[in-house]
């Protein structure tokens, strides 16, 4: 598989091209420290066998954020140290740091723009990422990722919607990238041209008047003149969008554009990667072979595969799907594809997240602050019967339900329309769900899987055909 394949990235070679993206686990304390949270975490991913680590924003500066990684100050690098000695003592998978300035926000709503930055503030900010990307090189991470997407300070100037008029300015495209363009620059200076620096950017902005990848085109090319060793792409998540709850701290991910950042299950499977094949052939045709990654719920092996066999990424970047199971990379490598624990985009990671909560995985077992690994011990479930499942049809619903099985953590509901395929559509704790999207006057059938905390399953269990009857508006008078 191409997934399996190595790739160099200015000298780190990942053993596949499996990425894990930075994802906020919200796992430390105020204080920005390493703890055994975050190393545990993390070593799940290696041993997963996920080929690149991306550890989640480490903030350059002091502004307040919560339980927020920190690569501001000297006294952050003996526990990133740690991070990083756990990581590569497990296997050989590369870990990376994303670096992150962002602006301040209030509980009222207000945030600051990048028109209120004095130019002595933003010659601070170049500082600052140049100084922490310094911290992480020497804390031992194989390179550095700097963040340049959705809401935060890199990407702010990048952003169409920029309302600064002087050389930082959003009437020109160069003058957007000045920022970024003094960032790269101190970054390299401090930490030499062997280190791979990195970045993460939209590839479109989903917001009024932002850029699409007509702009990301021309940007992704900036960024390899830049000598950017890897181009991360992601889409969204901006506050230009973003609903204000009265007494919480604003949330990029709340809007339209978050919703396209961090999709949910009623949305598409891999429904970013013509945005990448654009940019990977806008690459490609002016002579860069820059590597490109692209996220957008790519849990599915047959998608990560078919994109990078067609040449529209390089690099598969999976969040929510690793989070539900670290083990994933492994799984597909053995050819375990029916053992993941499949996530089902219900997002309660995301909510966790914006109420700065520790992220956790709704599908792990309750209370568990980790995902749950297997033992060969562990029985699988299964039923000794038929499981007791019926469908009970309406015109516009199907109400299932089955009976425990024994040892079960969750069940995985698959549905084939006609003779069509089957294909998962949710992951439940409980023996009971209602399908809400079918329509009347088709035929459908239901199974069920009855699934381990650590992914493996039984044989499933099946409705057989369900037949719906026509709704009253299609039947003739």
């Amino acid at each position: 598989m191409k997934l399996f394949e190595p790739l160099e990235i200015n000298g780190m070679v990942i053993p596949n091209r499996v990425m894990v993206p930075a994802m906020v686990t919200h796992l430390c304390d105020e204080g920005g420290m390493v703890n055994d949270a975050v190393i545990e975490r993390y070593a799940a991913y290696a041993e997963g066998g996920a080929g690149l680590i991306v550890v989640e924003a480490m903030a350059v500066h002091q502004n307040k954020s919560g339980a927020l990684l920190r690569a501001s100050e000297d006294k952050f690098i003996p526990g990133l140290r740690e991070l990083t000695r756990r990581v590569h003592g497990i296997s050989d998978s590369k870990i990376v740091p994303q670096i992150i300035h962002f602006m301040k926000v209030a509980r009222t709503g207000w945030r600051q723009t990048v028109d209120t930055l004095s130019v002595e503030e933003i010659d601070v900010i170049v500082e600052q990422f140049g100084a922490a990307a310094a911290r992480v090189q020497e804390a031992g991470f194989d390179g550095v990722e700097l963040h340049s997407a959705h809401a935060y300070t890199l990407s702010s100037f990048l952003s169409r919607t920029n309302p600064r008029s002087d050389d930082y300015g959003g009437d020109t495209l160069e003058g957007r990238l000045r920022l970024i363009g003094r960032v790269m620059e101190n970054v390299r200076r401090k930490v030499g041209r062997s280190f791979p620096v990195c970045v993460r950017f939209n590839a479109e902005e989903f917001i009024k008047n932002g850029y699409t990848v007509e702009e990301s085109k021309l940007i992704a090319r900036r960024f390899a003149e830049l000598g950017f060793d890897y181009l991360s792409l992601s889409v969204g998540g901006k506050f230009e969008d973003a609903v204000h709850t009265p007494g919480t701290v604003l949330f990029p991910y709340s809007g339209y554009s978050g919703d396209r950042c961090m999709p949910g299950d009623w949305l598409p499977r891999a429904l970013h990667v013509n945005l990448a094949a654009e940019i990977k052939a806008h690459l490609v045709g002016n002579g860069f072979t820059t590597p490109v990654a692209i996220a957008g719920k790519l849990s599915d092996p047959r998608d990560a595969e078919k994109l990078l066999e067609r040449g529209e990424a390089d690099m598969v970047a999976i969040a929510r799907g690793l989070l539900a199971d670290p083990a994933w990379a492994n799984k597909v490598k053995n050819g375990q594809i029916d053992s993941i624990v499949q996530c089902d985009y219900c997002n309660v990671c995301k909510q966790l997240d914006g109420t700065h909560k520790p992220v956790i995985c709704a599908l792990w077992p309750q209370g568990a602050l980790q995902a749950p690994k297997g033992s060969p011990a562990t029985p699988v479930p299964r039923w000794a019967d038929d499981g007791g499942v019926s469908a009970t049809p309406t015109e516009s619903t199907v109400s299932l339900r089955w009976s425990k099985a024994p040892g079960a953590a969750g069940y995985d509901i698959y549905r084939s329309t006609g003779d069509g395929d089957a294909r998962l559509l949710d992951a439940v704790k409980v023996t009971r769900w209602v399908d809400k999207c079918v329509l009347g006057g088709l035929r459908y059938q239901y199974h069920i899987r009855a699934r381990s905390a650590d992914g493996r399953a039984g044989s499933p269990v099946s409705t057989g055909p369900v037949d719906l009857p026509l709704p009253g508006y299609m039947v003739a008078d």
